[in-house]
């Protein structure tokens, strides 16, 4: 009815806008769909200068919940892009609302949307021939296209480009709208409109640098996931000199995790080759202090581990250049507290990177940069503290790297000694000291892979470890003694502290074990027995009269642990502190002190637990040796006493048979 009345309708077409913006919102999805119809005609037959009136409504019926009403209104912003009269003023507000059901959840509504836009731009195309000539006869497609993408005809792609300058600064602002459904649509324009205008995106980059850094962050994946898409199309379309010189510019500030999200994007959308001369600068970035050590927030670290994988699947081989300083970023990813599916991703990005440079495994890595990994922990490592990040980034090197760290004795030991000193902090020496444990377990696995260690053993016990064993107070204190316990245990257990060094070190450690008998610490006091008992096999004959007499009333106050383990302990070096004291030149000496540990291991034969009145018993049968008829008049003088007299008779039948051997 309105076409057929077209030359008198125009001047009564306004006055229809009003009512029909008043309904457009009608409860009845019919109604709506016949408003929206209907201000098409309207519009299109009339004097169209209330297009700006209806637009933010029919914008807002894009949102719909029915598919109809949605349809209906990608049907009239089609129709008027094709045949309204001014419609070359409206491009820049009508395009937005198009290109909008690209994205369309309904198929039907989607395809309408594309039918409709190829036949806007072969129309522009037909309208601007002249303009278009060269660009029509001498364009070139891009070498280096999105997958899985048509690429829009250029009439498509020249109405975007002009009109985006228009489009995009409203566009942005809908980006951070409080309504989730408006940032999802926006995200998703952004996508649609970066890939038409190609390589014109690089004089609208600063605006869409800020936007993405603040989408990156939203709360909504929808949002994150097509601002992420958006950031790929710069790598894709934007020279790297342009884009990566705006986004490494606000890592000089303190860079955002949305920062390095875009980054990375970039990278995974740039073409190899035309990356390939920033890979350097790439590298130096990422391995800055400023950037791989500016948070230890987990969500940062991931964003920044993406970075380095996207260079990898990027420029494959061509990352050999920058190994070294992607070994960095990942040793710092790895560092920090973070869950172990974090740490594995990064040991699988290791891989990738040893790959692609033909290396076996991330061990090959470590091996090739080494030296200049401990070079680059210990520069400051004179002023560490526990909360140096490179105190974990030593843990990470030290642990990870496998038997490679036994190639770097010299650093690493250098290292350890500096920074176990007792005036250094003491969090930090514990942290240390941990490490030093856990390698000293697989020793021949990690520390002595070369089977270099044992040339560095002098330093360890008596710059590192004897300085540490000496009392302190305070929890921490402690806990650097039972540390170091360990260590020191962990040495002898391996056998790398061999009987011949321990005789060089016995007179600067035994008094300081001996002492750590008496911590609060159950595992130090363990350990510490068997320390003591493997001194004693070790080099015990050689003890003076004081040597053995400090060690037995030290040992024997054990008996009494509240741990069965140590009273266990106790009772074996006891039996090889009557060992070493059988053929020694002070047994005379000592037969005083022999008397009375008789009389003390006797009380304990009626200790509740078996275990150690079987093992109190062969102390004393160890014991026996050395002065029968003693030990057989203290039995006598107590058995009576005994609750349990079978032990008692046991030993004596031992002693009696032992007399008639001899």
């Amino acid at each position: 009815c309105v076409s057929t009345l077209t030359e008198h309708f125009h001047m009564q077409s306004e006055s229809l806008i009003k009512p029909l913006m008043q309904t457009i919102s009608h409860q009845h999805y019919r109604v709506r769909v016949d408003v929206i119809q209907a201000t098409g005609a309207v519009i299109q037959f009339g004097n169209g200068k209330s297009v700006d009136d209806v637009l933010s409504h029919l914008a807002q019926r894009l949102f719909d919940e029915i598919p109809k009403v949605r349809h209906a209104v990608t049907t009239v912003i089609g129709e008027w892009l094709l045949h309204l009269r001014d419609r070359y003023s409206y491009f820049h507000k009508l395009i937005p609302l198009l290109l909008g059901s690209f994205s369309d959840e309904i198929p039907e509504n989607e395809k309408l949307a594309w039918t409709y836009w190829e036949k806007i731009g072969l129309q522009w195309e037909k309208e601007n021939e002249e303009d278009l000539k060269d660009k029509m006869d001498f364009s070139l497609s891009p070498s280096h296209y999105p997958k899985g993408v048509t690429r829009p005809g250029l009439g498509c792609r020249e109405l975007v480009s002009r009109d985006l300058s228009k489009i995009l600064p409203g566009l942005c602002h809908d980006m951070t709208d409080w309504v989730v459904s408006t940032r999802v649509k926006a995200s998703q324009l952004l996508f649609t409109l970066l890939l038409h205008a190609e390589d014109h995106i690089t004089q609208h980059m600063e605006l869409l640098l800020r936007t993405l850094y603040q989408s990156c962050l939203d709360e909504e994946s929808e949002v994150v996931k097509n601002s992420v898409k958006a950031a790929e199309l710069i790598g894709t379309f934007v020279s790297p000199k342009v884009s990566l010189r705006l986004i490494t510019s606000a890592f000089e500030q303190t860079p955002k995790p949305s920062c390095v999200m875009v980054l990375a994007a970039v990278i995974r959308g740039s073409p190899k080759e035309i990356l390939q001369p920033h890979v350097a600068q790439l590298g130096n970035t990422l391995s800055q202090p400023g950037v791989c050590q500016r948070s230890e927030e987990v969500f940062y670290m991931e964003q920044l581990l993406c970075c380095v994988q996207a260079l990898i699947e990027v420029c494959q081989e061509d990352c050999k250049e920058i190994s070294l300083q992607l070994m960095k970023v990942l040793v710092t990813i790895m560092a920090i507290p973070s869950s172990q599916d974090l740490k594995e991703k990064v040991e699988k990005t290791m891989s990738s990177l040893a790959e692609v440079q033909q290396l076996d495994s991330f061990h090959c890595l470590y091996k090739q940069h080494i030296i200049q990994l401990m070079e680059w922990v210990s520069v400051s490592c004179d002023g560490w503290s526990c909360y140096s990040p490179e105190v974990l980034q030593l843990e990470v090197i030290a642990t990870h790297s496998g038997p490679v760290i036994g190639e770097a004795l010299d650093d690493f030991i250098l290292i350890l000694k500096t920074c176990l000193q007792p005036n250094k902090d003491p969090q930090m020496r514990l942290k240390l000291f941990t490490v030093l444990s856990q390698l000293f377990q697989k020793a021949s696995e990690t520390i002595n892979s070369q089977g270099l260690f044992p040339s560095y053993l002098e330093t360890v016990i008596k710059d590192i470890l004897a300085p540490n064993l000496q009392w302190h107070a305070g929890r921490t204190a402690a806990a650097i003694r039972a540390t170091a316990v360990l260590c020191l245990w962990a040495l002898i257990h391996c056998e790398m502290l061999s009987p011949k060094e321990i005789l060089k070190v016995k007179d600067e450690l035994m008094p300081q074990i001996i002492a750590s008998m008496d911590e609060d610490s159950k595992i130090t006091r363990l350990m510490a027995c068997r320390i003591v008992d493997a001194f004693l096999k070790a080099c015990g004959r050689q003890f003076d009269e004081d040597k053995f007499k400090n060690t037995y009333t030290e040992v024997l106050k054990r008996l009494d642990d509240a741990s069965c383990d140590v009273r266990l302990a106790a009772a074996h070096t006891l039996a090889n502190w009557f060992k070493c004291l059988k053929d020694s030149a002070v047994k005379s000496a000592m037969e005083g002190h022999i008397e009375f540990l008789y009389q003390e291991l006797l009380i304990h034969l009626d200790d509740p637990d078996q275990n150690l009145q079987n093992a109190v018993l062969e102390v004393l049968k160890e014991g026996s040796v050395l002065y029968p008829d003693l030990l057989v008049r203290e039995i006598e003088g107590v058995v009576h006493k005994h609750q349990t007299p079978l032990y008692c008779n046991q030993l004596l039948h031992h002693i009696q048979s032992a007399k008639e051997s001899a």
